[in-house]
């Protein structure tokens, strides 16, 4: 019966905010026409479709509010007005009590609040859809004290969550079923793909393994600061961790007065995004204004602040060696690859023509070259190259989807912090340099490396495999010790062949690497 209730309920909403049509505008049924009109008194359309979209998954409450963050990062999906407007959700989300976290926090630990720390600020320092922050000092094993940030998940967040995404599958299958517009939109697989997310941000020790990994990466970079877990008091609902203290990156007047280089920050945040994706194929996936501050204590002034790691993405390495031979060949405008590279990976079939997919993908990417950042919306370079790829047919890649996201964060950040930032040349060097890192003879030599226990193993066994090879091919007992030279007459043109062959590859790697220098230089 609850489930009924809040099924009409949710129905009502969404009638009242109009956004039956929305979705729903090529109705084919007359009854389903009178039902909504008759359900839809006090009906708000004075609002763009996308501002009603978002104030009624605002007015649904905290899930609602995260199913629209997720949704905004489906601009394959969506039409451009709609997805910057769900972008504008805030984190911010009414909080829950604090006894309700005090609750949990002693539930988790099994001891008193008192016990595990020294202070504890009731009022949280943050709320969001999930979890919210409160301040605390803790007290060290060896009697030192310690600021730490404790992020608490919402009690009863996973039954309340399991019940609205059952609700969600139900109207994903109506809309999906009553609707051509609505099929366009694919609403079971953002469903879907929203079901995977959540669940992700419900286990918080999950977030607190993925913060640790991009500490370890960013260590020596010198440009981030990630908060240090403290794993003796890591839940699954409740974690504590490093006390971070910084300006929010949103706030420029404040780190221009207090001295940071505004233009040096844009950079570094360009340098932060490409070294994650292309060094580390691990990135955070939640780059937006309120999950970053910037330092402007002594030892770490004009660091970046990293914090909330309930949203990471991962990259393959062929996804990356993908990625960047696309992005280095955009950077060209060598269009021409761009479209081989889209056919010789499968995106697109293998039917289409090299020469109209590139000047389709010229005409997309050329106006917007040699221009400041304050002149370009990389939303709508992407938002074009959907289309685009869509009439031929491209297939879009669930891993790129994250990626496609923060770009856009980026792009928000660059745009805020300095307007005449490039992003293109002030990526192309970092993509090139990771190109030769792992096309030149320094990667050879460390694949090499790498599979060199491996070789050692195997050449002791090379005399009883050449045995057991021989003995299988049964030959006469006249003719065994002619083949055995033969056989190794083989194998030591074969050993010098390759090693030959090896040496010859090596000193052309490191003639190209010469070239390549000094075309540069």
């Amino acid at each position: 019966m609850t489930r009924l209730f809040r099924g009409i309920y949710i129905v009502w909403v969404a009638l009242r905010y109009g956004l039956d049509e929305l979705v729903l505008t090529s109705f084919q049924k007359p009854w389903l026409r009178v039902l909504a009109r008759f359900l839809s008194i006090g009906r708000r359309l004075d609002a763009p479709p996308g501002q009603r979209l978002r104030e009624a998954l605002e007015h649904l409450g905290p899930i609602f509010v995260k199913f629209g963050q997720v949704l905004s990062t489906r601009r394959d999906l969506l039409p451009l007005d709609i997805a910057d407007e769900l972008a504008r959700l805030q984190d911010q989300v009414p909080p829950f009590g604090s006894d309700l976290a005090i609750a949990s926090i002693e539930r988790a630990f099994g001891k008193k609040v008192g016990d595990i720390f020294e202070s504890f600020e009731r009022e949280p320092v943050a709320s969001a859809s999930i979890a919210q922050v409160h301040f605390a000092v803790l007290k060290d094993r060896q009697g030192r004290r310690r600021d730490v940030a404790v992020k608490v998940l919402r009690p009863g967040m996973l039954k309340v969550i399991e019940k609205d995404l059952s609700l969600m599958r139900l109207m994903a299958g109506w809309v999906d079923g009553l609707s051509a517009d609505g099929r366009r939109l694919k609403p079971r697989e953002v469903v879907a793909e929203f079901d995977k997310y959540l669940h992700d941000e419900l286990d918080l020790v999950r977030e607190a393994s993925s913060a640790a990994q991009l500490r370890r990466n960013m260590a020596g970079l010198d440009l981030v600061l990630i908060p240090e877990m403290i794993w003796d008091y890591c839940m699954t609902d409740v974690i504590v961790m490093e006390r971070m203290n910084g300006i929010p990156i949103s706030q420029v007047d404040r780190l221009r007065a207090a001295g940071v280089d505004i233009p040096k920050l844009a950079r570094d945040g360009v340098t932060i995004f490409f070294t994650q994706v292309f060094r580390d194929g691990f990135f955070h996936a939640d780059m937006h204004p309120g999950n970053i501050q910037v330092s402007v204590e002594p030892a770490t002034f004009g660091r970046y602040i990293s914090l909330d790691f309930g949203i990471v993405g991962t990259l393959t390495g062929s996804d990356k060696e993908y990625l960047a031979q696309n992005f280095t060949a955009f950077f060209r405008r060598d269009y021409k690859r761009v479209a081989e590279l889209h056919i010789e990976s499968g995106w697109v079939p293998a039917s289409t023509r090299v020469d109209e997919l590139e000047s389709a993908i010229r005409s997309v990417c050329e106006p917007y070259f040699d221009r400041p950042l304050k002149e370009i919306s990389l939303g709508l370079v992407l938002m074009r190259l959907f289309q685009t790829s869509r009439r031929f047919s491209v297939e879009i890649q669930p891993q790129l989807v994250l990626l496609q996201k923060t770009l856009l964060n980026i792009e928000g950040l660059g745009r805020q912090l300095d307007p005449e930032l490039d992003l293109w040349s002030t990526a192309k060097p970092f993509l090139e340099k990771w190109m030769l890192d792992q096309l030149g003879p320094a990667k050879l030599f460390e694949e090499l490396r790498n599979e060199a226990p491996q070789y050692a193993k195997l050449l002791p066994e090379l005399p009883r495999l050449l045995y057991e090879f021989l003995k299988g091919r049964k030959p006469k007992p006249d003719s065994l010790m002619a083949d055995l030279l033969a056989e190794q007459k083989r194998t030591n043109r074969l050993l010098q062949g390759l090693l030959y062959g090896g040496f010859g590859f090596v000193l052309g790697l490191l003639v190209m690497q010469l070239w390549t220098s000094l075309r540069i230089f």
